[in-house]
């Protein structure tokens, strides 16, 4: 994180996700699920990358990076007498635009620092004193969100450098201002969080709430940045409470690495989140009444085949409306003729069997939003079900845009010659139909 006044301590530049970068176009597609807890609540629910930089990007670099990068989630710095940059682009219109392209907003407040820190405002030593800065800085955060749009429900992180926690006072009055800050938030319907070192407050929080549970009140989130270079929420014995195991964490792992996508570079902190409910599968509802169209693999077929995989086909066959026919299982005349007239409208070979394009083109037509790390729903579904038939191999088919899933849509890319990004932009999509 960047504070006012000081210089980060020298940390060790570990890559992230490699990826490709792909040209950025002006209107960029928002993709599904982002669920939140209310109107303009962030950063809702999100099991993916998220970056943070110093000042909030300029639009044409968000859109550029919504693209082309594997990030979900962008950490914001809204205010605080410790905040290094200015937000020139940092407005409501800014924060609105971004929640209509789909990006998770995690807002960020720099205020006072620990009492035995270096830092010129820092919290006081003594505790009721301290738990009362704890409060007026979440009103004072509060405000500041309300004013950018950010709504009830939404989550406050508070950032508090590294500092010693040997010191009694020092770790006591952190816990009574986090404390402070905790209770205003949630009087006023926000959500609590906590960026620290994970040697630093979030090791004071979990021991806090491990031997003296009840005397300071904990965060909803905790956001620890450790630089092993591990896209994931595991910790080690500093952390040893399950308080905050239950989708309530984002793990900064890459710390000051200069990326860049659709020809724009910056300098970013990189993170894996695991917040709200997660990223959830969908409920998945059958295609066809009593046909399961998750195969785990999509076999050709031909007349005078049968099966469960003939009677996907033909429930493909019927929801897309180039058949009336029933579904009996037998790969018949009248399920070659629709399959024909199926390649027709494709553009494929019209053969009248159904080959493994055929396969990918029909399990992916709909709609064709951007898909990356964290995405939920039926296009989600449709997707991992063409990369299995396209790729010949199971894909975990649950709704879920995960790593392997985005692994496996890299697979698919490298295959026909496309950047391997992982990320499902129009081009995948054009490429699988």
């Amino acid at each position: 994180m960047r504070l006012s006044g000081i210089t980060r301590r020298a940390r060790r530049g570990l890559a992230v996700l490699a990826v490709a970068a792909t040209a950025a176009v002006a209107v960029v597609t928002p993709s599904p699920g982002h669920a939140a807890g209310g109107k303009g609540a962030e950063p809702g629910s999100l099991t993916g990358y998220a970056f943070d930089t110093c000042a909030a990007p300029a639009q044409e670099v968000m859109d550029a990076w919504r693209l082309a990068s594997p990030y979900s989630g962008i950490g914001i710095y809204i205010g605080g007498s410790n905040r290094l940059c200015d937000q020139p682009e940092l407005d409501a219109d800014w924060v609105r635009t971004q929640q209509r392209r789909g990006w998770h907003l995690l807002p960020l407040w720099v205020g006072p620092q620990a009492s035995c820190s270096g830092y010129a405002d820092r919290m006081t030593s003594d505790l009721p004193a301290a738990e009362k800065q704890g409060r007026a800085q979440a009103r004072a955060a509060v405000g500041t969100a309300r004013d950018l749009g950010l709504g009830k429900g939404s989550t406050l992180y508070y950032d508090l450098e590294d500092y010693d926690i040997g010191p009694d006072d020092c770790r006591r009055s952190a816990l009574s201002f986090l404390s402070g800050w905790t209770r205003a938030l949630h009087g006023a319907g926000f959500r609590s969080g906590v960026y620290s070192s994970i040697g630093a407050a979030i090791t004071s929080l979990d021991y806090a709430h491990r031997v003296s549970r009840g005397s300071y009140a904990m965060p909803d989130d905790i956001w620890f940045a450790w630089a092993n270079g591990r896209a994931d929420t595991r910790t080690d014995r500093r952390v040893l409470s399950s308080e905050w195991d239950d989708h309530a964490r984002v793990h900064q792992y890459a710390i000051d690495v200069v990326e860049s996508f659709g020809g724009h570079a910056m300098t970013v902190d990189a993170n894996w989140v695991d917040v709200g409910r997660g990223s959830v599968a969908p409920r998945s509802r059958p295609l066809c009444r009593g046909v399961d169209a998750d195969l785990r693999r999509y076999p050709t077929l031909r007349t005078g085949r049968n099966g469960d995989a003939v009677r996907v086909a033909q429930c493909l066959l019927r929801r897309q409306k180039l058949t009336r026919a029933p579904i009996t299982g037998r790969y018949d005349a009248r399920t070659a003729a629709a399959v024909s007239k199926a390649q027709r409208r494709l553009d494929l070979p019209e053969t009248g069997r159904l080959t493994r394009d055929t396969w990918t083109a029909l399990l992916a037509r709909g709609g064709r939003p951007l898909l990356k790390v964290g995405d939920t729903g039926a296009a989600v579904l449709r997707l991992q079900r063409a990369v299995t038939a396209a790729l010949g191999r199971p894909v975990r088919i649950d709704g879920v845009v995960d790593k392997k899933t985005a692994r496996a849509v890299a697979a698919y890319q490298r295959k026909k010659g496309l950047p391997a990004t992982g990320v499902v932009t129009t081009e995948v999509w054009d490429s699988l139909t």
